[in-house]
């Protein structure tokens, strides 16, 4: 197991936990609920967009008065950007558009896992980056597609170590809003393809949500495992592809589900069915990493591209 810093290990009822740090929401400060935003279409999407640019900058202010920096520098580089969804409560929420929503050909969602919050939100292991990674990756293939990127912290992820990180329970509430943005992706633009690429744990809130979303394709990385033996169990027509990096310490996470702990079988075993994909060798954070063969295949499937027989 290749070991990085920070990371701690413990054993809960049955299973391998991992964490690679914690980020405390700001606690005391009274950011303010979202205010109501428009409905989500094509002619109400700058609107929607400007509600949250209004949204960023009242929590900027907020958190400058209170000295929460580390809110503050992120909200900063939030202020300018398109914005879906927004809160700056607690662990915060965002859900931000990479490239041209309304005429994109293809449609991509990054679904992180633990750790990640308002304030890493553009770490180099969370969504924002992860999102610009992927669609500056798609734009260096050249084949000219307009795929917008969506970088989506819509719930609570798991913090610290945890036993949340070995149950569903956050995964399910986060599928209900994952659902939710689907939706609202579609009303804005109807004909573009949806691919959900899920991260460690946004690998079970993608399972869970799957069967009622309808997306092309559903992509597990650096998988615990999505709560169901196989791929035909999670009620999707969408292609199922799984893929974990030679060096991601995910695979020492025990593939069982015993008293509400744990996700069963892993998605890159042969007998769960997935579609495989080239991963690399890289570690658990590390497929958004630029240049990485990881990032490449995830820019092949968010085009259309990947084929079985290129594996």
């Amino acid at each position: 197991m290749k070991w990085t810093r920070g990371m701690r290990v413990v054993v809960a009822s049955g299973m391998l936990l991992a964490s690679v740090g914690s980020a405390p929401a700001s606690a005391g400060i009274a950011y303010p609920a979202p205010d109501r935003l428009p409905p989500a279409g094509l002619a109400t999407l700058l609107d929607r967009y400007q509600a949250n640019r209004t949204a960023v900058r009242e929590a900027l202010a907020i958190a400058r008065a209170n000295g929460d920096t580390s809110r503050a520098t992120i909200l900063e580089s939030l202020a300018g950007r398109d914005l879906l969804e927004f809160d700056a409560r607690g662990n915060g929420r965002a859900v931000e558009v990479v490239g041209d929503l309304a005429v994109a050909d293809r449609i991509a969602v990054v679904v992180p896992g633990s750790h990640t919050t308002l304030d890493n939100f553009d770490g180099s292991r969370s969504p924002g980056s992860g999102a610009r990674a992927l669609a500056a990756e798609i734009e260096a293939t050249g084949t000219g597609d307009r795929v917008a990127v969506v970088a989506w912290l819509g719930y609570d992820t798991p913090q610290g170590i945890s036993p949340l990180a070995a149950t569903g329970t956050l995964a399910r509430a986060g599928a209900s809003v994952l659902r939710t943005t689907v939706d609202d992706l579609r009303a804005v633009n109807p004909d573009a393809p949806i691919a959900l690429f899920c991260h460690s744990y946004g690998s079970v809130v993608c399972a869970y949500a799957a069967p009622e979303v309808t997306v092309a394709d559903l992509v597990f990385y650096g998988s615990p495992g999505v709560g169901v033996d196989t791929a035909a169990e999670l009620g999707t027509s969408a292609r199922v592809w799984a893929g974990r990096s030679g060096g991601d310490w995910i695979r020492f996470v025990p593939s069982v589900r015993l008293a509400g702990f744990g996700f069963g079988t892993d998605p890159t075993a042969p007998e769960f069915g997935a579609l495989p994909f080239p991963a690399g060798d890289g570690g658990h954070g590390d497929y958004h990493l630029r240049g990485g063969q990881a990032l490449h295949s995830l820019a092949l499937i968010a085009l259309g591209q990947m084929e079985v027989a290129d594996v």
